[in-house]
């Protein structure tokens, strides 16, 4: 079986990109979501979180919210605006941001490479997130959220994605700043190409979405099941992605706040956090310029924390930045074991930039923000390639897909 193959897309219709599109399900609360689709009846929001179309105060994984999410979406269809590809195509997907730019490609990857690891894992998932996805998916008879990849070096397939992409695209949209644009990749000698170029690969790796890959593997199996007639080839063997080259994503720092010092006074607390780490006052604002390092805001002043070398081990979880920080002070310092769990944690991605650090601490919410240098794809793969876990909150990528440029049906 291919790592990777064509698939026909449900898509916006020429024209209806800019109508369509919408910002991943998973990033916007309900209300968010109602207050995004308000006076867009083609918002994708209709299908992906379509509580916002029912009573204020439903249960968004009640049984009415999936079905109307089936409803939205036939109607989409039977209005025009979603139209399928009349046969198996590749896309070219190309987001930029500002001045960042990333091109991939949109197919369906098999769940067999990922029941099998070959596409590589790094976080844990949560059965509820699961179960949600499961329902949506079944309701739809589609996977409507892309699951994010990385692929390793391949200059072929760099090369190819170049030259798909140089035309005139087939959609092009603009979501919050960033422009999503993708083109269609019909020809079936450049398709074969593409295939066998991922099939000389020895990995994927998932970037974002565990909880959509997860549950496509039990769609996957709940209908093979069921299917007595099952030759492998059907679509529910294979997942909605987008795969990037891991040389063109980008991650950002995924930086910490805390609500109080453990009942340290500031000086004793400095003085622990000594004890593993370089400790230096500084001027302004310390964004972490290579791995080890850390910024540190406390009582209106900032510092430049630098782990002990000898501290950092060799195995690829204990050496990330947000091991090294939460095995040698959010843990040991500050009483934080399950930073999962610990209300006295929060997250805050580098999208939002230091001054958020700084406004969540001057107000009195937090005793301490961390920042943090961000992980890098090398270690984000080593991990997945050790077969192990990265701690939770781990990376925060950008830019976000969209939803509704490219869906999978399984009909």
């Amino acid at each position: 079986m291919n790592l990777i193959q064509p698939f026909a897309a449900l898509r916006p219709a020429s024209g209806r990109a800019n109508d369509v599109v919408a910002p991943p399900y998973d990033v916007l609360s309900t209300e968010e979501a109602r207050e995004r689709a308000s006076g867009r009846p083609w918002s994708f929001l209709h299908i992906s979180k379509p509580e916002i179309d029912l009573p204020a105060g439903t249960n968004p994984y009640a049984p009415e919210v999936y079905a109307k999410g089936a409803e939205n979406l036939q109607a989409m269809i039977q209005a025009g605006v979603l139209a399928r590809d009349p046969a198996p195509c590749y896309y070219a997907y190309r987001i930029v941001m500002g001045s960042h730019t990333q091109t991939g490609i949109v197919a369906a990857a098999s769940v067999a490479d990922y029941d099998t690891n070959r596409i590589r894992k790094h976080e844990f998932t949560r059965p509820d997130k699961e179960d949600d996805r499961v329902r949506q998916i079944d309701a739809l008879d589609a996977q409507t959220g892309p699951v994010l990849l990385a692929y390793p070096a391949a200059p072929e397939v760099d090369a190819i994605l170049a030259e798909a992409s140089a035309g005139t695209p087939d959609s092009d949209a603009e979501l919050d700043g960033v422009r999503h644009t993708l083109w269609v990749i019909r020809d079936a000698a450049i398709q074969a190409r593409i295939t066998a170029a991922f099939n000389a690969m020895s990995a994927l790796y998932i970037a974002d979405g565990h909880h959509r890959s997860a549950s496509a593997s039990r769609i996957a199996a709940a209908r093979r099941a069921a299917n007595p007639g099952h030759t492998g080839d059907e679509s529910y063997n294979f997942f909605l992605s987008v795969i990037f080259p891991a040389h063109e994503m980008r991650i950002m720092d995924y930086n910490r706040v805390i609500t109080d010092l453990n009942g340290l006074p500031a000086e004793a607390f400095l003085e622990r956090v000594g004890a593993a780490f370089g400790v230096e006052a500084a001027t302004s604002a310390v964004k972490p310029e290579q791995p080890g390092s850390f910024g540190l805001y406390l009582a209106g002043r900032w510092y430049r924390l630098a782990i002990r070398p000898e501290l950092i081990p060799a195995d690829p979880v204990g050496r990330l930045d947000v091991s090294l920080l939460q095995n040698n002070l959010i843990a040991p310092i500050l009483g934080i074991t399950d930073p999962r769990r610990d209300k006295r944690i929060d997250f805050v991605g580098g999208i939002r930039g230091l001054p958020e650090l700084e406004k969540r601490v001057n107000s009195g919410e937090m005793a301490l923000a961390i920042a943090l240098h961000p992980t890098r794809m090398e270690d984000l793969m080593a991990v997945a390639d050790a077969n192990e876990v990265m701690p939770p909150k781990s990376t925060w990528f950008e830019p976000k897909l969209a939803d509704g440029l490219a869906s999978h049906m399984l009909v």
